[in-house]
């Protein structure tokens, strides 16, 4: 009986630890990007994940007015203000610590790009790249705390 027990209770503890390893909401939270010059909110939307960037060092322009979206190559939306602006989207969780099948916008050069990110404890891993992921560049968000 005590062989039962110890079994049940090592099954509840291994079921409880991959759980804890498996959450899929873990990226869920604010992120300073590699510059420290903004933060993107990453949050649920449906059953993916996007994010947005909730707060920027530098929110204006020389002329005092909210920075927008001067670079994007669809010239419709350059007067999308950058604060507020969602840059992830469609991100899937795929395994322990992985999201993939996203996107990100870069406001920097108005592109998008597929994207997957990699958790590793506070520092989250981006990459971003056109066509598959072996040419792309990869960026190290930190948690907020």
């Amino acid at each position: 009986m005590k062989r039962f027990i110890f079994c049940m209770m090592a099954i509840s503890l291994f079921f409880a630890v991959n759980a804890f390893a498996e959450n899929p909401d873990a990226i869920v939270g604010d992120w300073y990007n590699e510059e420290g010059t903004s933060i993107i909110e990453i949050y649920k939307c449906g059953d993916k994940y996007c994010g947005k960037l909730s707060w920027l060092k530098n929110p204006k322009n020389e002329e005092g007015k909210d920075k927008v979206d001067s670079k994007n190559t669809d010239e419709s939306l350059r007067s999308r203000k950058l604060m507020g602006l969602q840059i992830l989207s469609g991100f899937i969780h795929k395994s322990e610590n992985k999201w993939d099948s996203g996107k990100i916008y870069d406001p920097k050069n108005g592109k998008t790009y597929s994207c997957k990110m990699t958790l590793d404890g506070d520092r989250l891993k981006v990459r971003g790249y056109i066509g598959f992921s072996l040419i792309g560049r990869t960026t190290v968000w930190s948690r907020k705390t």
